[in-house]
């Protein structure tokens, strides 16, 4: 820091044209850097529209992932048949969703899924819904056994061993659909603490439960 005496030595030196050029000096120090900060706005504005663009194309091509491994699913599930098809679709749409918000369940998105350990399918699920605390995998068949429950617990648990080398957390419930199911297997699923999706007329119905049932979780 100078001294007052030092100021003044330094002040005697000062005239008007070298004070004038310090000011042009600072003027154009100043322009300068507005023209950077405008430049490096612009680029970040250009990155941001950018990864708006790409997030958007990304979105796009995700949703006709969806829309083709659920025809997939419409082609394989169970041998169908015309009707069964038109179940598949009531299955795979808001209509399934609005079944589980009445449970309290509200799911944000939702669709076939696969498990992978690098090249290798370790767990396939027909439906598989979620949202920040859930996941629910979903399995559909046009006629609906035991074998075929026991099957989907076993899945739900290799499921949850997925979820828990990534880290995810979120709680494991399940269900069980089929066009056809007698009400032996409808109570088995049941007893096991899993929903049954059943036909309802075209569309899709929660198999009434009594008392008794209690939903597992994972």
């Amino acid at each position: 820091m100078m001294t007052a005496e030092e100021a003044a030595a330094a002040a005697k030196d000062l005239t008007f044209e070298k004070v004038w050029v310090m000011l042009q000096e600072i003027s154009r120090e100043a322009d300068r850097r507005q023209a950077e900060v405008s430049r490096e706005m612009k680029e970040l504005s250009l990155e941001a529209d950018r990864r708006q663009a790409e997030v958007s194309r990304e979105m796009k091509e995700m949703s006709r992932e969806v829309s083709r491994e659920i025809k997939e699913l419409s082609r394989n599930i169970g041998g169908m048949n015309n009707a069964f098809g038109r179940w598949i679709e009531e299955m795979v749409s808001a209509k399934l969703w609005e079944k589980f918000r009445s449970l309290g369940y509200t799911f944000t998105r939702g669709g076939p899924y696969k498990f992978w350990e690098g090249s290798r399918t370790v767990v396939q699920v027909d439906m598989l819904l979620e949202n920040g605390d859930y996941a629910l995998p979903v399995e559909i068949k046009s006629t609906l056994t035991t074998d075929d429950v026991d099957d989907h617990i076993e899945r739900i648990r290799k499921v949850r061993e997925q979820l828990d080398k990534r880290g995810d957390r979120r709680k494991l419930v399940g269900a069980v659909a089929g066009m056809a199911a007698a009400e032996t297997v409808r109570k088995y699923a049941q007893k096991k603490g899993l929903y049954v999706l059943v036909q309802s007329g075209d569309s899709v119905a929660l198999a009434e439960t009594d008392g008794t049932f209690r939903v597992r979780e994972w």
